[in-house]
């Protein structure tokens, strides 16, 4: 089992910052791909961002392309976004999850969810 716990999320206006934090516990970090998913709402869940087990690859939604930042530190078992220019449409609770494969990051498909931080963007 992979224990996740996100952190970061808030009130910011559009243009705006925010870095969400993942911390993981209870296996082997770099095992891990790693992804952020989120659920504005009304709608359904959307993948946002993943990162390989070394963190060599990232895979970026195309609405969040050039925005948002996956990153992560093995050290600190830790995984990062950072999102800037932030909109309105960028509402939304944020998930992190792992996935020890690397067949579906990019997917929704993920067996380990964290459980969730609020990011809401003011226009």
């Amino acid at each position: 089992q992979v224990q996740l716990v996100e952190s970061g999320g808030g009130l910011v206006q559009a243009g705006g910052s925010l870095r969400l934090s993942c911390a993981a516990s209870g296996r082997t970090f770099s095992n891990y791909a790693m992804g952020w998913v989120r659920q504005a709402p009304g709608k359904e869940r959307e993948f946002c961002a993943a990162t390989t087990w070394s963190g060599s690859r990232t895979y970026y939604a195309d609405s969040v392309k050039g925005r948002f930042t996956i990153s992560r530190d093995n050290a600190k078992n830790t995984v990062y976004l950072q999102m800037n220019s932030l909109k309105p449409e960028d509402t939304a609770v944020y998930y992190c999850a792992a996935d020890s494969s690397l067949a579906t990051i990019r997917s929704l498909l993920y067996p380990y969810w964290g459980q969730g931080t609020q990011v809401t963007v003011s226009s």
